[in-house]
C-alpha cells in the first residue's frame, strides 16, 4: 500500500488528549492527515498541526456538525489538486487499530464493486460506566454487506463524489443519510471482521447518556424525513413508548388506576423482552438487565428529539449539533 493511496480526514471539537492519540494512530502508519476542527478552545488546533496535518478551522458563521466538518476536509483535500484513491473518515475521539488502512485499502481493492469499508469500534472504557458500556456492545453488528454505517469509515474518493458528500445540515445520523445516497449511486458497502477503532465516549453521568439519546432521536427524524421509510420503526417504537404511553398513564394517574397499571404493565413487558434479546445476543442477565432499564427509558429523549428536529424544521431554523461532551 502506498501511504499517498490513502488520506485520513478527521473531526474533532476540544479532544484534547483522545484527538492526539488519534493523529499519533494515524502517523503511526504513514497516513496523511486533513484534521477540522470545528471551535475548539483548547490546543487541539496546535496539536494536529504539530502533528503535520493539514489543518482546517470552520468558521463561526453557521453552525457545527460532524457532517460539515467531514465535507470540509474533503473540499480541502480536494482543493490541493491530489485526491488520494481513498478515503478514511474518523472521529477524533478515536485510535485507529494498528493494520486497519492495510486491511481497508486491500478490501476496497480486491472489490471493485465495493464503496465503502468499516470495521468494528471497540471503547476503550467499558468498565468505567454503564453509558460507556452501551456504546461498547452498540458497536459491535455482525460482519457483513450493510446498509449504513458510524463515522469511522474508509472509502474511495471516487465513491464520495458519487453520492454527493456529506450534507452538512444533517446533526445526527449524518452517516446514515450519506450511505443511503451511496448505495442509491450504486456502490456496496461492507464491515470487516476486524477491529478498526477504539473509541472513548467518555460517558460519565445520566445527563451525557440523556443528551446523546436526544441526538439519537433527532437524527430518527430528520433521516427519517430525508429518506422515508428509513428509520420507521425507530420513529414508531419512540411515539409509542415515548409520547403516547407517558399521556396515557398521566390520564389514568388522574382518571383510571386500571389505566395506569396497564400502561406499567406494558412498559414491563418491553423491559423483559428487551433484556431476553440483549441476553440472547451475548449479554449477561445482570449486564442486560442494566442495559434495558437504559434502552426502555430511551424512548423518552428519543422522542423530545424528534419533536426538536420537527420544531426547528416547521420554523426554518438552523440544525444546531446536540453535544453530549
Amino acid at each position: 500500500m502506498s501511504a499517498a493511496s490513502v488520506t485520513a480526514i478527521v473531526i474533532g471539537r476540544n479532544e484534547g488528549a483522545r484527538l492526539v492519540a488519534c493523529l499519533k494512530s494515524l502517523t503511526d502508519q504513514d497516513v496523511e492527515i486533513v484534521y477540522v476542527d470545528s471551535g475548539s478552545s483548547d490546543r487541539s488546533v496546535a496539536e494536529a498541526r504539530a502533528a503535520g496535518a493539514l489543518v482546517v478551522e470552520l468558521e463561526r458563521n453557521a453552525p457545527f456538525t460532524a457532517a460539515r466538518a467531514r465535507q470540509a476536509g474533503f473540499d480541502a483535500l480536494a482543493q490541493t489538486g491530489d485526491l488520494p484513491e481513498f478515503l478514511m473518515f474518523v472521529d477524533g475521539d478515536c485510535i485507529v487499530v494498528p493494520g486497519w488502512i492495510a486491511a481497508g485499502v486491500a478490501a476496497l481493492r480486491d472489490n471493485p464493486d465495493l464503496g465503502l469499508v468499516t470495521g468494528w469500534r471497540a471503547e476503550l472504557y467499558p468498565e468505567r460506566s454503564v453509558y460507556n458500556a452501551m456504546c461498547d456492545f452498540e458497536w459491535r453488528r455482525p460482519a457483513g454487506p450493510i446498509t449504513a454505517c458510524g463515522g469511522d469509515m474508509m472509502l474511495r474518493s471516487a465513491a464520495f463524489e458519487d453520492a454527493g458528500g456529506y450534507d452538512a445540515t444533517v446533526i445526527a445520523a449524518e452517516d446514515d443519510e450519506f450511505c443511503v445516497r451511496l448505495a442509491k449511486a450504486g456502490w456496496g458497502l461492507r464491515r470487516l471482521p476486524i477491529e478498526m477503532t477504539r473509541h472513548d465516549a467518555a460517558m460519565m453521568r445520566f445527563g451525557q447518556w440523556w443528551q446523546r439519546a436526544v441526538r439519537t432521536g433527532h437524527g430518527f427524524a430528520q433521516v427519517g424525513w430525508m429518506h422515508p421509510p428509513y428509520f420507521r420503526r425507530e420513529q414508531l417504537r419512540a411515539v409509542i413508548y415515548g409520547a403516547l404511553l407517558p399521556m396515557l398513564a398521566l390520564i389514568g394517574l388522574i382518571c383510571s388506576g386500571v389505566l395506569f397499571l396497564g400502561v406499567a404493565a406494558l412498559y414491563g413487558m418491553n423491559y423483559i423482552r428487551t433484556t431476553k434479546g440483549l441476553i440472547v445476543d451475548g449479554l449477561p442477565s445482570w449486564e442486560a438487565r442494566r442495559h434495558a432499564r437504559l434502552l426502555t427509558l430511551s424512548k423518552l429523549p428519543n422522542m423530545a428529539g424528534m419533536i426538536l428536529f420537527h420544531w426547528r424544521r416547521l420554523r426554518g431554523q438552523a440544525m444546531h449539533i446536540i453535544e453530549y461532551k
